[in-house]
């Protein structure tokens, strides 16, 4: 039996139009012999009357401390509804469909609300509709716990659902679908020659989901390598190839690069040394905010100070922490990160070269690099984001390597 899950991102769902494109997506894998299994996300973004933000400031307009477990029984809704609506679409199309939610499929995760792990996915339900002639429709985002407790996977957790049922299903392939045809050389909202890849590896692809782009989610792309499905990025409206993701990648691009992605939803953390609080004591900081689930990135520690950068969305939670244990801190959100992405750069002598004297000669100062095998990462000022993506893309020659 040939199974190809298909994910359908909010976009892909929020009229009559999207809707139909998308069932013609999935009218697309029946007529080619194939048993399609669907993964839907909620309805549109903020400010339609579905989406998973929508939702959410319903409850916290009433009460502005909304409970994790609460938030994610209302977070869960979204998608639900999305399942509900494609199950008609399809019904009406001469489909037979039927909608699931994330613990009907079998998904059971821990309880780690609004941003719980996959403890294991029992398929039984979602084969037994298979084996029906039946297209399982399941709501993404969601599982269940032991104790019988909904639970959310993160943002972009359609995606990683996706991946979960796939390599529970031992799928052929995973389609995610989008507004645009494929993960692309850049951000073409900022670089105007930014062209989308035929081919990435799950290496690149999954660098360029943790650096910015907004693809793919980057435990999607993890999971997917780790049980070898390749992953296609495609766009919903039309039935062009997009970007094949697999273990090989594009072996025949003429640049080590493959992409480049910013993350701007980042602040500077600084730590002073003062009376109570020195270089020893000071380190406790890492363990205090990875108790608290909080990763850094951009680390750098001194004698007098210490410095690292956090996402946005853990800043609260961080400032409340750095306060109530005595430290001197400041923070500041004028920073970006830049990442410079390719499976190619390892063991290439001047990339790191040529990505300082690019940014360099645009009048863009470096406070800090990070590097890997695939990834060179810059922090720079958010008011140099845009010069700096456009003159490191043309550095690299990244406008000749799209499809």
């Amino acid at each position: 039996m040939s199974i190809v899950v298909l994910k359908f991102g909010g976009t892909s769902l929020k009229n009559k139009k999207t809707r139909t494109a998308a069932v013609d997506r999935i009218d697309e894998t029946i007529q080619k012999g194939k048993k399609p299994v669907v993964i839907v996300s909620a309805i549109g973004r903020e400010g339609s009357a579905y989406a998973t933000d929508t939702l959410i400031k319903l409850a916290e307009d009433t009460f502005p401390e909304l409970a994790k477990r609460e938030k994610d029984l209302i977070m869960s809704c979204g998608e639900i509804i999305s399942s509900v609506i494609m199950v008609q679409n399809l019904k009406k199309n001469e489909m037979d469909a039927q909608a699931l939610t994330g613990a009907q499929a079998g998904i059971l995760t821990d309880e780690n609300f609004c941003n719980s792990d996959v403890l294991n996915i029992n398929p039984e339900n979602i084969l037994k509709l298979i084996n029906q002639d039946i297209i399982p429709v399941i709501a993404g985002f969601q599982g269940i716990s032991e104790n019988g407790e909904i639970t959310t996977l993160g943002r972009g957790g359609s995606d990683t659902t996706a991946s979960i049922i796939a390599a529970g299903l031992s799928a052929d392939k995973i389609e995610i679908y989008t507004d645009v045809e494929g993960l692309l050389t850049g951000d073409p909202s900022v670089i105007n020659d930014a062209k989308f890849l035929k081919k990435a590896n799950y290496t690149e692809a999954c660098e360029l989901a943790y650096q910015g782009a907004k693809v793919i989610h980057p435990a999607a792309a993890e999971i997917a390598m780790k049980n070898k499905i390749p992953v296609e990025i495609k766009s919903t409206f039309n039935n062009k190839e997009g970007t094949v993701i697999d273990k090989l990648g594009d072996k025949k691009k003429l640049t080590p690069i493959t992409g480049l992605a910013c993350r701007d939803e980042i602040f500077y953390v600084k730590i002073s040394a003062h009376q109570g609080i020195n270089y020893d004591n000071g380190l406790q900081v890492f363990q205090l905010l990875a108790d608290n689930g909080i990763s850094v990135d951009f680390i750098n520690i001194r004698e007098s100070v210490i410095s690292f950068v956090i996402d946005n969305d853990k800043r609260e939670l961080s400032k409340k922490i750095l306060a109530a244990n005595g430290f001197d801190f400041e923070i500041n959100q004028e920073y970006v990160k830049i990442s410079i992405v390719g499976g190619g750069m390892t063991g290439q002598p001047g990339i790191m070269a040529r990505i300082v004297n690019t940014l360099h000669e645009v009048g863009v100062k470096i406070y800090q690099t990070t590097d890997s095998h695939t990834v060179i990462s810059c922090l720079i000022e958010q008011k140099d984001k845009i010069k700096a993506q456009n003159a490191l893309h043309d550095a690299f020659n990244l406008n000749t390597i799209g499809g």
